[in-house]
């Protein structure tokens, strides 16, 4: 119950502060930060790998490419309600999982990355509701600093 919290309190910072950004605000990194944009296609891509491993499954070549094309803006720029659409799908997915997975299995063992780190279903639905609520925070967090700043209007 408390993951399940946590993604939906997620979703929702994470539509409020992205949702008003221009393309340019997405994308700004200020002092070198990771852009909003960014932390919204982590988001998205971190729960769709981290939902593979949870079913013992290991990561394609779709995955991969979406990995390494985290941090690039695209030309043109993907939008603020592509991303957080993208972010909310990702969300939802999770959610449709926790919903689904029987108490008992929770324990199961399932291996995480190419170095097969040592986890359980419990552990990985755990992981990806903390993990989003940490990059919902810094989306909410640069959204502020680059609205506030009046950077990318």
């Amino acid at each position: 119950m408390p993951a399940a919290h946590a993604l939906l309190q997620a979703g929702e910072e994470i539509e409020r502060a992205a949702s008003p950004l221009t393309p340019a605000q997405l994308w700004l990194e200020p002092g070198g930060a990771a852009s909003v944009g960014y932390h919204l296609r982590h988001v998205a891509g971190s729960i769709d790998r981290l939902l593979t491993y949870a079913r013992g499954g290991a990561l394609d070549e779709r995955q991969l490419a979406a990995l390494a094309a985290e941090r690039a803006a695209g030309d043109p720029p993907d939008d603020a309600s592509t991303l957080v659409a993208g972010a909310t799908r990702a969300i939802d997915q999770a959610m449709t999982v926790i919903r689904a997975t029987p108490v008992a299995t929770l324990t199961e063992p399932r291996a995480v990355g190419r170095g097969r780190l040592p986890s359980t279903l419990l552990g990985l639905l755990f992981h990806v509701a903390e993990h989003t609520q940490r990059h919902a925070g810094q989306v909410v967090t640069t959204a502020k600093i680059v609205r506030g700043l009046g950077l990318g209007e």
